[in-house]
């Protein structure tokens, strides 16, 4: 799985409109966030630093919701921009996702044990999860 990284305002409108998560590390306002969700009609969640989660606008969270959209808090630990612009979450989470869910694992353990070992936010490991059950 890839995360697209965008770290400037300017970035937004040169995004392939096929993406499906995308982490903003950049302090969006209500107006980068429209302009992302035109711009990428396919996107399912928009990561952002917890430290930006606060300065979103409660009518931007609605929006998203009604557009079933998920506003997800997390970071891409040790993630250089200018190596890649694409963050990957190695296949060895999701192997060890689907091991778990066939040992009969709950959903509460699998996040928390997955998002323990991997540096990865519960939220996102839960889209994980989602997305695997999907398939």
């Amino acid at each position: 799985m890839r995360i697209r990284v965008v770290s400037s305002r300017e970035e937004i409108f040169t995004l392939n409109p096929n993406e499906r998560v995308v982490h903003l590390a950049f302090r969006p306002s209500n107006k980068d966030i429209l302009g992302l969700v035109e711009t990428c009609p396919k996107l399912e969640v928009i990561q952002l630093p917890k430290s930006y989660m606060a300065t979103v606008s409660k009518s931007i969270e609605m929006f998203l919701e009604m557009q079933r959209i998920q506003l997800i808090e997390g970071d891409v630990w040790g993630h250089r921009k200018d190596i890649n612009e694409y963050y990957t979450i190695p296949s060895s989470v999701t192997e060890k996702i689907r091991e778990m869910r066939i040992e009969g694992k709950s959903k509460e353990d699998i996040e928390a044990r997955i998002s323990r070992e991997n540096k990865l936010n519960p939220e996102l490991v839960a889209y994980i999860i989602a997305k695997e059950a999907s398939i």
